[in-house]
């Protein structure tokens, strides 16, 4: 599904342009080498381009490689010279060595001569590329070959001026005076180039077969092109496809003619598959999976609204949040999820919306999940999961990489959340399914074990956790066709026990605040709050006793209002307190903790703004 997905994909962004023609491939140059007619290295031009960019709040002129297009880049190891070659070491022959407390100097020799074989290699096919074209910017580039000796440019100033890039840079060819002029963009280059690829396509004793994607009987992709710029692939890329061991290979077929691939369609999946990765508003990354998302019409607007939503990426930050304050508006009104997917302009909600996980292993990629869904129905279940989300406060998107990080501890450098975990919840997101029950095992984990720090303004019972905690509770009752126990805010006709011991523990800890001070240095929250959401009966007895003695130091009147709170919250818990308390249960009273301490808090604001 995924190939046959990624090959109708191409054709659509063929028809919008949006793709390399056959034979080309992208490639980020920094400089320019400007040649005289003689082929003489008259300068070495930076071509980068420079861009704002925000760094802790301040805009600072970045600079960045130029994107341009070159005939197809090789990807084979060892030694192999491109046409209109871009690396340094083929062009020049020279290797940039750095003794230890000395400077940098240049020279053709090394172990194995690899600078001087990769140079003449270069300088090789080039010149047979280019015979019989008669230019000022290819005659410039052919007596460059032919005179270009590396053994006598080891002192060039022009080379040495560009330090580590004369190793790390990518150089195009232009001719002196003329930057505008640029080898690779010659008419005759491209002629030349299209025609060799026409010729190489149909040589060779290819094996025809049915291709599996097409249904046609063409010639099938002996090797798959390579997919990159996947966080911790290899640099030169990894296969999707890819047969390499003799006991993989099935009745005499080696390598990837047992894929049944034709090698259009190999070229169509490759070229879409690099298009996606190198495009940031189809891209996100979770962890170390990256995943991809595409709408079958190639209409980018469902792209945006995805990764807004579910990613908290964003293309245009002022336009995205307009449009978030709206979804969130019609949340807080009560409109139902359905309603709001389908009021979104200029989107069909019934195109085909894809959503892929992908992840380097070794030299191949691991497909970790697939997702095809109508756009409408994806987006209707995450706004349904925002909508799951939103307690007191939380009015915003959280993306799945906050949630992601909030299952960790602050206090760790190494801990990382199961791949597993963060798949089952972008599952449960996409296709309204229940939440992966190790979510909240490790969200209450969480709110148990952490603690608050005001230096690193750590909360541990943050909006994120208690939403998600919140959300995973109502969507399991409300797959099982029982009522949501809890509401958005404080509800105070919910007799749940648990919830009801949450807002008790949280009163209690009022009562000791009240009457010895904020500025305590461990409250009855950092030394009974773990225990008390686990074994109820066994804290609050100690807790009460303890509450008597805080409530002995108010003044009548106050005293008064705190006990019948009290009184009131036990009395809802009838003739004793639960003895142990379920998972569920614990999440349920950290909810009557957090939304009880809530409604403290906003009263105090709101009695601040009546005064003033």
């Amino acid at each position: 599904m995924l190939i046959s997905a990624l090959c109708d994909y191409y054709d659509v962004l063929q028809r919008l342009g949006k793709v390399l023609p056959e034979g080309y491939s992208t490639v980020d140059v920094q400089y320019l080498i400007a040649l005289g007619e003689d082929g003489g290295l008259a300068s070495i031009i930076d071509w980068q381009e420079t861009k704002p960019q925000i760094q802790k709040g301040k805009t600072k002129e970045i600079k960045r490689p130029r994107s341009t297009i070159l005939p197809k880049r090789t990807e084979k190891s060892g030694i192999d010279g491109n046409i209109i070659e871009h690396r340094p070491l083929y062009i020049f022959g020279l290797n940039c060595e750095t003794p230890k407390g000395g400077a940098p100097y240049l020279t053709p020799e090394d172990r194995t001569n690899k600078a001087k074989k990769s140079h003449a290699d270069f300088a090789e096919k080039n010149l047979a590329f280019i015979e019989g074209i008669d230019t000022p910017v290819v005659n410039a580039y052919r007596n460059f070959i032919l005179n270009w000796q590396p053994e006598r440019e080891t002192e060039n100033p022009l080379l040495l001026a560009l330090g580590k890039d004369i190793s790390t840079g990518r150089f195009a060819f232009c001719l002196a005076g003329s930057p505008d002029v640029l080898l690779h963009e010659a008419p005759e280059i491209k002629a030349r180039w299209e025609q060799r690829c026409t010729e190489e396509s149909g040589e060779g004793d290819s094996v025809t077969a049915q291709c599996s994607v097409t249904g046609r009987v063409e010639p099938i992709a002996r090797i798959h092109g390579k997919i990159k710029g996947l966080p911790k692939g290899l640099a030169t890329g990894n296969t999707l496809v890819s047969f390499k061991n003799p006991a993989e290979s099935s009745y005499g077929r080696e390598q990837s003619y047992n894929s049944c691939i034709s090698e259009t369609a190999m070229k169509k999946y490759t070229e879409a598959l690099n298009y996606l990765l190198s495009a940031p508003r189809h891209r996100s990354t979770i962890d170390q999976t990256t995943y991809i998302y595409w709408a079958s019409d190639g209409n980018e607007a469902c792209e945006d609204i995805m990764s807004a939503l579910v990613f908290g990426d964003t293309m245009d930050r002022e336009k995205t949040d307009q449009w978030l304050k709206s979804v969130f508006g019609k949340i807080k009104s009560g409109k139902a999820a359905k309603d709001i997917a389908a009021g979104i302009d200029d989107v069909d909600p019934n195109v085909s919306f894809y959503i892929v996980g992908i992840k380097p292993n070794s030299a191949r990629l691991s497909v970790k999940c697939i997702y095809r869904r109508s756009f409408g129905g994806i987006l209707q279940n995450v706004i349904r999961h925002c909508e799951d989300m939103q307690i007191g406060s939380l009015e915003r998107q959280v993306s799945l990489n906050r949630i992601s990080k909030e299952l960790i501890s602050p206090k760790s450098k190494n801990e990382e959340v199961s791949p597993a975990l963060t798949a089952k919840l972008l599952e449960a997101v996409i296709n309204g399914t229940a939440y992966p029950d190790g979510l909240l095992a490790a969200l209450v984990r969480r709110v148990k074990t952490d603690s608050d720090e005001e230096n690193n303004n750590f909360i541990k019972m943050n909006d994120v956790r208690m939403g998600m905690i919140k959300a995973c509770i109502n969507r399991a009752d409300r797959l099982r066709g029982k009522e949501e126990v809890i509401k958005m805010s404080l509800n105070p006709e919910n007799c749940e026990p648990a919830y009801v011991c949450g807002r008790l523990f949280c009163v209690l800890e009022d009562i000791q605040r009240r009457a010895l001070g904020d500025n305590l240095n461990r409250t009855i929250k950092d030394a009974y709050f773990a225990s008390a959401a686990t074994r109820p009966a066994v804290v609050f007895p100690r807790l009460l006793s303890l509450s008597q003695h805080h409530l002995a130091k108010l003044e009548d009147n106050e005293k008064f209002f705190r006990d019948r709170d009290v009184t009131k919250l036990i009395d809802m818990l009838g003739d004793e307190f639960p003895p142990v308390l379920s998972l569920r249960e614990q999440g349920i009273f950290m909810l009557g903790y957090y939304q009880q301490r809530n409604q403290r808090f906003e009263k105090k604001t709101n009695a601040a703004a009546a005064d003033e």
